[in-house]
């Protein structure tokens, strides 16, 4: 089965803008029609997107349907791989993984057909649940769906997916590493719909529907007796988060849960683009994020939340996947953690740190994104702003290591909490737990506690003096010496804020 459209790109994990790559070239190969089953492994097949219908079917893997003309390829069954599951699970799992669960409606999958599903730790006798939704990027066309398959499978089938995982950061279940959430039933819903978490189907973008299915599932686990119920997620997670936290709360609340639902998002906050593209967003070239998501909206049949949605008029939806467009509309408690300067959102402006040198253009936008992301996160009540480059942190075995004004995420998510609790119960927030923290210093990496600089030639790690060398900076100019000792440099750097 040949693919439309051979793409040269690859597609970065973590990020959430649905576009081409930088690099992306157009190939000559056109689509051979399949009717059935040509054999090959299961997960080797390449999806079949049918733009006029919104679907993806997946051809020549073995117990796929194949096919084309709206016919689905149901690829590896949820029973087959349940039964696959609960194999291992025989064999003996330590307590610390995560296990699989594909969900009991198998009309609501992954891209390619295959089942969609959670891993699940439970904490018996907690009545704190975390939901977390993983990030990917995301397609908006069949080329780009394609070439998505081609380098990253098991973002749009679960055929692959291992039967536990085991998680880090605030996904672990370890005291040491997860101070205030290790004793959480803890679900990690893998990212298989390419849709920004936004889609309802009818086929297979169906990433919203996913997490409603998972909810249902959990039914029997005890959500329904949850107290609190975090919806967390990171980059495209991050944005899933935005999108869906009202629908998961009313679907928690038509169940008759008391629970109150948060949101955590982790690296999900963006602001446009400011490179002039080409309106028609040709496949040869890489859409702005803004154009993406308009594509791919009307082939995901995506939703954005009722509220937003009603302060724009119709074919401008897009605009409620940018959080501070979309913050104020929301009436659920969420946390919003942002780097200033998001090396996802730097890379939409082809900027790419860590040695390069850098024109005095994009120096300059460098210097105008932190400061436009801190405006943006002004009102915003629960926010944790490291003036780092780098992107994601929850799910970072480091995360209790970074700090801004000296109070580290965890210690500010634990604020959070308590003041959330106390506000619920009508008490009085205790004072001198902050959790509203952006950073001040205004430079890239001048936060000491900052992820290390890696040069990408060499893979050393580059000092602050270093990059601002490497980007062709003066340094007369900054007011630093380069033969001068560390107080020169200490004069621009704060102490995480």
């Amino acid at each position: 089965m040949k693919i439309l459209g051979k793409v040269a790109f690859l597609l970065l994990l973590g990020g959430i803008w649905c576009q081409n790559n930088r690099n992306a070239k157009a190939g000559g190969k056109s689509t051979k029609k399949s009717g059935g089953n040509q054999g090959g492994d299961v997960g080797q097949s390449l999806p079949v997107v049918d733009l006029t219908h919104g679907n993806t079917g997946s051809t020549g893997s073995t117990g796929s349907t194949g096919g084309t003309g709206g016919t689905r390829g149901t690829g590896v069954t949820a029973e087959a791989a349940q039964q696959g599951a609960a194999g291992t699970r025989a064999a003996g799992q330590q307590t610390d993984d995560m296990r699989l669960h594909f969900l009991k409606n198998t009309q609501v999958t992954c891209n390619d057909g295959t089942a969609a599903g959670f891993y699940l730790k439970e904490f018996r006798g907690s009545r704190r649940w975390q939901l977390f939704l993983e990030g990917g990027w995301c397609c908006h066309s069949k080329e780009t769906c394609d070439s998505r398959y081609q380098n990253i499978p098991r973002l749009m089938s679960s055929s692959r997916w291992p039967q536990t995982k085991r998680g880090t950061g605030i996904l672990s279940s370890q005291a040491e590493e997860n101070p205030h959430w290790h004793n959480a039933n803890i679900v990690f819903i893998p990212y298989c719909s390419s849709d920004v978490w936004s889609g309802t189907g009818p086929y297979t973008f169906m990433g919203s529907l996913i997490i409603r299915e998972v909810i249902k599932d959990l039914i029997p686990k005890g959500i329904k007796q949850a107290k609190v119920v975090m919806l967390s997620g990171t980059s495209a997670g991050g944005t899933g988060v935005l999108l869906n936290i009202e629908r998961v709360a009313s679907q928690l609340e038509q169940l008759g849960a008391e629970a109150q639902v948060r949101g955590l998002v982790d690296s999900g906050w963006f602001l446009e683009s400011k490179q002039q593209r080409s309106p028609n967003c040709p496949e040869t070239i890489s859409c702005s994020p803004e154009d993406a998501i308009k594509i791919g909206l009307r082939l995901w049949n995506g939703v954005v939340p009722d509220r937003c949605r009603q302060l724009y008029k119709r074919g401008e939806e897009w605009q409620c996947f940018f959080g501070h467009k979309l913050y104020s509309t929301l009436t659920s408690p969420l946390f919003v953690v942002q780097w200033l300067f998001d090396e996802e959102q730097l890379r939409v402006e082809n900027i790419y740190m860590g040695g390069q040198s850098l024109s005095e253009e994009q120096w300059q936008y460098i210097q105008n994104l932190g400061r436009e992301l801190k405006n943006s996160l002004t009102d915003v009540t629960a926010v944790f702003a490291p003036s780092c480059l780098s992107h994601t942190v929850i799910t970072k075995s480091n995360w209790m290591s970074f700090q801004v004004k000296g109070t580290s995420l965890p210690r500010a998510l634990h604020c959070w909490d308590r003041s959330l609790e106390a506000t619920r119960n009508n008490r009085t927030p205790a004072k001198g737990c902050p959790f509203h923290l952006v950073d001040t210093c205004q430079w890239p990496q001048c936060n000491p506690t900052c992820p290390a600089l890696v040069d990408q030639a060499t893979q050393q790690e580059l000092t602050l003096l270093q990059m601002l060398v490497a980007m062709g900076l003066d340094l007369q100019k900054l007011g630093l010496d380069p033969q001068g000792d560390a107080d020169s440099l200490a004069s621009m750097v704060s102490n995480g804020g």
